[in-house]
């Protein structure tokens, strides 16, 4: 009997447990993941909830506070709220009362998860590790201001990182589109390497590279060349011009600043290019509530008269390779690199890159290698071409300028260049069959081994993204704009407030693009309303206007050539084979000195008036002038 009893004691309790739990009255608040302080925060109360609902029996408060501005929409009572601090949220309707425990992140904290990485990265000079560990700060935070403890927000925090952070970041179309066209590209560039390809360019090439200054100006030269994506002109360039700048004792690090340096600079002011819908997207959504009567294409081409840091920094690289003078962590890795024995290419076992050394009996063509990036790059721009026009058509009353802007502008940039990476795989493997370089299970091995040297690359760029997931999820931008944004200055100084602004938090997030897309619909309006406040002249306003688009952009690009986090950075170094700290610490240097001058002979003069053409001339004179004290002979 008393082992009944006790079974008929549980079964009650269930039951009891059970009838509360299904007849319980208690009010559902949904509340978002992460609620951050002085950030507005959305929460809602599903109206469905209740048998018979009274909105003039609902109250509701927060701290004591009774709130009154609430919405519908869609069947939930909407509450749009900023919270200072951790506080308690009380429902009461038809005398059914409910009380929630807010735990408010302060906006401060969101600093810390970029920070740590950054700092690590620097100073372990090891990525993997400072990436997992920013972006685990982040989860664990959210953890524990999700209502966890300590101790249980730290295994919290770990599991989320890998079921959610990382599941969410390879759920991407976009990130997948990257990571698989790096794939493709690194499978296509070990193939071209050992059919003799690549040394076939090489030999070419080294008509014209014949010394490490022709060399570095042949590397600069393509970067610009291929103008119309920042991605595609990392991998092709550092790839191609890996094993002749080894063959010239150019070093490493100095081939990943020139590639660096030149795609996102390139590929942000020139007219035709993957960045310029996300450009006049961003700009259209600044000036869409302003009232100024121009379209985004037109203010994105009056900018470009401001666009001092990206056209310093390609003409920086020129005074630099002319001059054969270095200056900081540079001189060191290139006198290193000129007193090394010339690379072998034939037999170069490349750390990360596989065993490019070319298939015996074979002799190097240089079209084996050239047909298929040439493949890539038409393709690529063949696909933008096909995707834009296919949104946009062609526009009679525009010019051909402009419809080629619009039509890239709509263009699809990832259907474009996995497009133009698989056939420039299909194309070499084309080759390498027609000419018996290579058996069928080589020539796949080849490209397996291609596949197999992008994983490092893959792998940063997942952490990178995860870590910018986190930033985004805690408004790290805002805290940062927020900080800067509340300086009270004229209208002459917000040019160059805002560059500061863009790059700080480009390098915090790694992200140009993002930056873009928080800044643009930010400081636009707020540029406008402070020179009409100011009493400025239409055409002064204007003025100041473009030079603030400009420096959005400008410092979002410096931004990125500084941070260790930055996907573009990231690339870089990995399709130069370079140690990406390395390049990191090589390449800062070079591009604060020219974001310094881009600042005080460009940006800011030019918003008191000071026009173009002696600014940028002044530049180039200072910049020169830097080289010359500050440089060192690296011959």
């Amino acid at each position: 009997m008393g082992k009944n009893t006790i079974l008929i004691s549980l079964l009650a309790f269930c039951l009891l447990f059970i009838s509360k739990s299904a007849f319980a009255n208690d009010i559902v608040l949904e509340k978002p993941a992460v609620i951050i302080s002085n950030i507005v925060s959305d929460l809602f109360i599903p109206i469905q909830q209740f048998d018979d609902f009274d909105a003039s029996e609902l109250t509701i408060r927060i701290d004591g506070y009774l709130i009154e501005s609430t919405s519908i929409d869609k069947n939930k009572i909407h509450i749009r709220h900023t919270f200072n601090a951790s506080c308690e949220i009380e429902i009461d309707h038809k005398n059914v009362q409910s009380k929630f425990e807010v735990r408010v992140i302060p906006l401060w904290f969101s600093i810390l998860p970029p920070l740590i990485a950054i700092l690590l990265a620097l100073v372990f000079k090891e990525v993997f590790s400072a990436l997992i560990i920013g972006t685990l700060t982040g989860t664990i935070l959210i953890a524990y201001f999700n209502g966890a403890s300590w101790f249980v927000s730290l295994f919290t925090g770990i599991f989320t990182f890998v079921d959610t952070t990382l599941i969410t970041t390879l759920s991407s179309s976009s990130h997948l589109s990257v990571i698989i066209f790096s794939l493709l590209i690194g499978a296509m560039v070990t193939l071209i390497s050992k059919n003799g390809g690549m040394l076939g360019v090489v030999n070419i090439l080294a008509r014209y590279a014949k010394s490490p200054r022709s060399g570095q100006l042949v590397t600069w030269l393509l970067g610009v060349a291929i103008f119309f994506d920042d991605y595609a002109n990392t991998l092709v360039v550092g790839n191609t011009m890996r094993p002749v700048t080894d063959r010239l004792r150019i070093s490493r690090e100095k081939l990943s600043y020139i590639v660096d340096s030149t795609a996102a600079p390139v590929a942000a002011i020139a007219f035709v290019t993957t960045w310029i819908g996300a450009e006049l997207g961003y700009i259209q959504d600044g000036v869409a509530t302003i009232g100024i009567e121009q379209s985004a294409y037109t203010i994105f081409l009056n900018s470009l008269a401001y666009s001092y840091y990206p056209i310093f920094a390609l003409i920086f690289i020129l005074i630099l390779v002319w001059s054969r003078k270095d200056f900081g962590p540079m001189v060191k890795a290139e006198r290193l690199a000129r007193s090394k024995e010339p690379a072998k290419l034939t037999t170069q076992q490349d750390a990360g890159y596989g065993n490019l050394k070319v298939a015996e009996d074979t002799t190097p063509h240089w079209y084996n290698a050239v047909l298929p990036v040439v493949v890539v790059v038409g393709t690529t721009i063949s696909g933008l071409m096909y995707t834009g026009y296919a949104e946009t058509g062609w526009q009679e009353n525009l010019g051909i300028t402009k419809n080629l802007s619009a039509i890239l502008g709509q263009a699809d940039s990832y259907k474009s260049l996995l497009w133009g990476s698989m056939l420039g795989v299909i194309v070499a493997l084309l080759l390498t069959w027609a000419q018996r370089l290579l058996k069928l299970q080589e020539s796949i091995e080849a490209l397996v081994d291609g596949i197999k040297t992008m994983m490092t690359a893959v792998l940063i760029l997942v952490l990178a993204w995860s870590l910018a997931s986190i930033t985004e999820t805690l408004h790290t931008a805002d805290f940062i704009t927020q900080i800067l944004v509340n300086i009270d200055a004229s209208p002459f100084i917000l040019p160059a407030i805002t560059f500061i602004m863009s790059a700080l938090i480009a390098f915090s997030t790694g992200s140009s693009w993002g930056t873009m897309a928080i800044l643009y619909p930010l400081i636009l309006p707020a540029t406008w309303l402070i020179s009409q406040e100011y009493g400025l002249e239409h055409d002064e306003a204007m003025s100041i206007f473009y030079n603030v688009v400009s420096t959005v952009l400008s410092g979002s690009v410096l931004g990125d050539h500084c941070s260790p986090i930055s996907d573009t950075t990231i690339l870089s170094s990995l399709a130069s084979s370079c140690n990406h700290i390395d390049h990191v610490k090589t390449q800062l240097p070079y591009a604060l000195t020219v974001g310094f001058v881009a600042v005080l002979i460009g940006t800011l003069p030019a918003a008191y008036g000071i026009p173009g053409y002696v600014l940028f001339p002044t530049g180039i004179v200072l910049l020169i002038l830097v080289v010359k004290y500050f440089g060192k002979s690296t011959v």
